[in-house]
């Protein structure tokens, strides 16, 4: 029987040949925190009489939710890592001014490559997968040992295989793919399993695409989620790293817990209510449902192409009086080519709000909180009761393409609706 993906990497790495069940102990190459989750793993960390890291190269902090500072116990917690990174010596610390959304900076910066084993303090670490490294969120604590050792205890999870056949429609892209396979399978149908996607029609996807996908296979309660490397993988490294890079791939006849195809042909832009991801339904069954508020931006749709399709849509148009526009460049390095691209002044024109790189109203932190009784249309990744605020607000999810039009329709609608 051959081996997935995932098995193969954790093979590679642990030094021994490990099947889906079985428990190891696995060297990692990058290890992840953020200012919500690192000074727990500070804290632990130091609790563990450890002076130094594993290794100042491979330990990575970024403070991108509640900054720039919203207020002064975030502001003492960018503190604690900032002199962290500087008593360790660390090689990658991003703050304001250099940083970005971790999720989009570490792939952005070529920290992250193919073959790879990465861990971090947010569940959403899994969106390296896409560049076909084994990536995926564990707990501070677990994260301070890895700072600590260079390694990590796993159960090497079984593989689902999601197939998707045909051509993507217009307008449909990597947000509406997994939104659709959330919906199928529900939030709990890759539990503790490894995602792999496949087939024509994510192979249609851009890199940024791919991106999308594998940040939200946590929606689905999976632990990574995994793209094969491809030309468009390799294009997309090329001048992002020099460092060599193992591909692997899973063998025809690998061990997989599950087969699903979709035939995406026919997919429209998908929608998800609240109160979670899995209640995706097609544009076309949304109904009237007036905003508040639409947000483009976050680790899972804050890239070029999302802010690319924005643009498009909004240029010439105006957002609905009575609704707020934010849109959120995922790195500074995406905010720089908007401007340049002259999508700035295309947003600022609209009446739209373009903002410094950080997490803010994904998790109700800051820039976009929704008061009782709001609803906002977003392109971040969860749409929990209180995620963006007001516990008797409401998140519905979706595409750039979706949150665009809405903002200047008033309501949820589609770009065709312009």
């Amino acid at each position: 029987m051959g081996e997935t993906m995932s098995e193969k990497i954790l093979s590679k790495h642990a030094g021994q040949k490990l099947k889906a069940g079985q428990l190891a102990q696995i060297p990692v190459d990058l290890v992840l925190a953020n200012d919500i989750t690192a000074p727990i793993s500070l804290r632990e960390f130091k609790r563990l009489g450890v002076e130094k890291v594993f290794d100042p190269e491979k330990v990575v902090l970024v403070p991108d939710h509640f900054a720039p500072n919203k207020d002064i116990k975030s502001a003492e917690q960018c503190k604690q890592m900032r002199e962290f990174a500087r008593s360790q010596e660390l090689a990658h610390y991003f703050e304001v001014g250099r940083m970005g959304i971790e999720h989009a900076l570490l792939p952005e910066q070529g920290l992250v490559r193919p073959g790879e084993v990465v861990v971090g303090a947010d569940s959403h670490t899994c969106t390296y997968g896409a560049l076909g490294a084994f990536a995926t969120g564990m707990g501070s604590t677990d994260i301070a040992v890895a700072m600590a050792t260079g390694q990590i205890w796993m159960k090497v999870p079984q593989t689902i295989k999601f197939v998707y056949k045909g051509r993507l429609p217009k307008w449909v892209g990597g947000k509406d793919l997994i939104l659709h396979t959330i919906g199928d399978i529900g939030v709990e149908g890759a539990l503790y399993m490894a995602m792999e996607f496949t087939g024509e029609a994510v192979g249609q996807l851009s890199v940024d695409g791919r991106l999308t996908m594998s940040n939200m296979a946590i929606e689905a309660g999976g632990k990574a989620g995994l793209f094969n490397v491809d030309d468009k993988t390799v294009q997309y490294l090329k001048g992002r790293t020099d460092q060599p890079y193992t591909i692997y791939r899973s063998d025809p006849d690998a061990a997989y817990a599950r087969v699903i195809e979709y035939d995406v042909t026919k997919l429209e832009p998908q929608v998800a209510f609240p109160h979670l991801p899995s209640n995706a339904r097609p544009l076309s069954q949304v109904g009237q449902v007036p905003i508040d508020q639409a947000v483009i931006g976050s680790c899972t749709n804050g890239r070029l192409e999302d802010l690319e399709v924005a643009a498009m849509l909004l240029n010439g148009r105006q957002v609905a009086r009575d609704v707020r526009c934010i849109i959120i460049p995922a790195t500074q390095q995406i905010y720089l080519q908007a401007v340049r691209n002259g999508w700035a002044e295309i947003f600022v024109q609209a009446g739209a709000v373009l903002s410094t790189p950080t997490c803010g109203p994904c998790l109700g932190g800051h820039m976009g909180i929704l008061a009782a009784g709001e609803r906002c249309v977003s392109t971040t990744n969860r749409n929990f009761v209180g995620r963006m605020g007001h516990p008797q607000s409401e998140v519905y999810l979706a595409g750039p393409a979706v949150a665009a039009a809405s903002a200047v329709l008033g309501r949820i609608g589609g770009p065709d609706e312009l």
